[in-house]
């Protein structure tokens, strides 16, 4: 509808232009929005160009928009395309131009989502754009936590959206296989295969105390028996990081893959080192002079580039710092030929995001091609009472759990419910309820709800109806929203923001339900049960399109 109305607006500006006296001015540099009134009543669409005119024309946008309205009128008497589709045009204070559709119009709209689909809301506004989304990123430590959940969910989603707009998108999971804490998870592995030996061994101060560890040691025993006492100490932690972080990368993968998320890639920090690109994306920051030496220790001049204060890259002791083989990776990114990065972080990275963003804008990147969303925490409760974790100690509530208790499909949608910078509180209770309450099984009761009338009613949907048989306010209510789904999409791409399909699938399914209650599909009345039925699959498409999109299922019977 939006993208119509665009083109009534385009068709009728040079004639607008010239009665502004503003026929120098290029119609194709003249910016306005085509959205939903605010007020219901105002109409079906909506645009502020009186109020990009006025400003030019230095005119109240008020009298523009009535001068606007008389030359939209006439284009819409003159031109057949238009004729039938547009049933007034009225201005609204202080500027806002809103347009009626007529019902058969907005009824007769339901063959092409009819006709289009699982392809409905799929467009190519992307087409030539290489997206990257690195989320989870997990550190191959222990088994993936709900925060990790989180992250994956909104990830994975926000990367079925990018593919819907037609950006090529590569997912992608940051491995660090190396650094303090992979050697922390090693020497605690090997203290925990000893004591298997009946040897006493001690886990190192920081190291990883949870019963995880006591599984894998088991593996290990299982796998090396006892050869591992037999070599030199260095090559048996060695052997027992490898094996760590193997298993436990397997655990993630496996759990990854239950939550309906496959990356199409697991990038190895170890490679960076191996491959030299650290020293090489630091020569490049050296030659622009982006580099000092001071107190032993090399840094980067990030205060150039908004950062509050320069940042170490190399340590005195010769160690890099995490920036540095972050600055490395995301070169690596653009150097593979990305336009857009997209990563997810946990809100403990909250201050480290504006020096990345310093390096790779000085790495002569623009500020808009890395965006960094920063993933609020999630606090899981149970009978109205928060579930306490302790990390510290070991002891956490794993994505597996969770989806073992709740389900996959109640995990997903929950973690997607709320913004990504908002704190997320999970009811355990309410993602198992098999009611109205529980906003995924409501979602799906809909559309195995829309199964079952389709099935009753054992003539199949005809696309050639009478589309002014739709004529009910709950039923063009219902059209309205579904032609909204598309910008939807397109909303939640430009904003990064997954919960707005949530948000809308919700509010589609009340709809259905409202029309549901007051009209029947099938009934004695032929024409009208093709009618109805129509409608009612369109909702069964746009139901199902968008939860593949969250990745939820969508079934048929409940």
């Amino acid at each position: 509808m939006k993208d119509q109305l665009r083109a009534l607006v385009d068709f009728a500006l040079p004639e607008i232009l010239g009665e502004l006296k503003l026929g120098n001015l290029d119609k194709d540099r003249v910016p306005y929005d085509v959205e939903l009134p605010k007020v219901k009543a105002h109409g079906d669409l909506s645009t502020n160009i009186a109020f990009q005119l006025g400003r030019t024309a230095k005119k109240n946008p008020y009298e523009v928009a009535v001068l606007c309205q008389k030359v939209l009128e006439n284009a819409v008497r003159g031109q057949k395309r238009w004729q039938g589709w547009v049933q007034g045009i009225s201005v609204e204070k202080p500027g806002f131009i809103n347009f009626r559709l007529t019902e058969s119009s907005l009824a007769s709209k339901l063959l092409d989502i009819a006709k289009q689909d699982q392809n409905f809301g799929r467009s190519d506004v992307g087409r030539g754009t290489k997206v990257l989304i690195e989320f989870v990123s997990a550190n191959p430590t222990g088994p993936l936590t709900i925060a990790h959940g989180r992250q994956a969910a909104i990830g994975d989603t926000l990367a079925r959206i990018f593919k819907m707009l037609g950006h090529e998108v590569h997912k992608e999971f940051y491995l660090n296989d190396s650094g303090r804490q992979i050697g922390l998870l090693g020497r605690s592995l090997w203290a925990r295969y000893q004591e298997l030996f009946g040897r006493k061994a001690q886990i190192p101060e920081e190291g990883y105390q949870g019963t995880y560890l006591v599984d894998i040691a088991r593996e290990l025993k299982e796998k090396k028996a006892d050869s591992l006492l037999k070599v030199e100490e260095t090559q048996a932690i060695q052997e027992a990081t490898d094996f760590a972080v193997q298993s436990i990368l397997g655990g993630i993968q496996e759990d990854l893959a239950r939550a309906r998320v496959i990356f199409d890639e697991y990038f190895s920090e170890r490679s960076l080192y191996e491959r030299a690109l650290i020293e090489r994306a630091l020569e490049e920051l050296k030659k622009k002079d982006l580099c000092y030496e001071a107190e032993g220790a090399l840094w980067f001049r990030s205060t150039r580039f908004g950062d509050d204060k320069d940042r170490v890259l190399r340590k005195s002791t010769g160690d890099y710092t995490y920036l540095a083989p972050d600055i490395a990776y995301h070169q690596w990114k653009f150097e593979r030929g990305f336009k857009k990065l997209v990563n997810l972080w946990g809100p403990d990275h909250h201050g480290y995001a504006p020096r990345l963003q310093a390096a790779c804008e000085a790495l002569g990147h623009s500020k808009d091609q890395l965006k960094i969303l920063i993933v609020q925490l999630t606090t899981l409760y149970r009978k109205g009472e928060p579930v306490r974790m302790s990390t510290r100690a070991g002891e956490f509530i794993t994505l597996r759990e969770l989806m073992d208790e709740v389900g996959v499909d109640a995990a997903r949608f929950f973690f997607l419910m709320r913004k990504v910078e908002s704190h997320l509180d999970f009811d355990l209770e309410l993602a198992k309820q098999k009611s109205d309450e529980n906003p995924v099984y409501y979602l799906q009761y809909a559309h195995a709800r829309i199964s079952s009338i389709l099935a009753y009613a054992k003539q199949g949907v005809e696309r050639e109806v009478d589309f002014s048989l739709i004529r009910e306010g709950e039923a063009l209510d219902l059209i309205k929203k579904m032609l909204q789904y598309p910008d939807v999409l397109k909303q939640a791409a430009e904003h990064l923001e997954p919960y707005r399909v949530a948000d809308y699938l919700r509010e589609l399914a009340v709809l259905f339900h409202r029309f549901y209650t007051f009209h029947r599909v099938v009934s004695d009345q032929l024409p009208l049960t093709k009618a109805r039925l129509l409608l009612t699959d369109c909702v069964r498409i746009v139901l199902r399109n968008g939860l593949e999109i969250l990745g939820v299922s969508a079934p048929k019977k409940m």
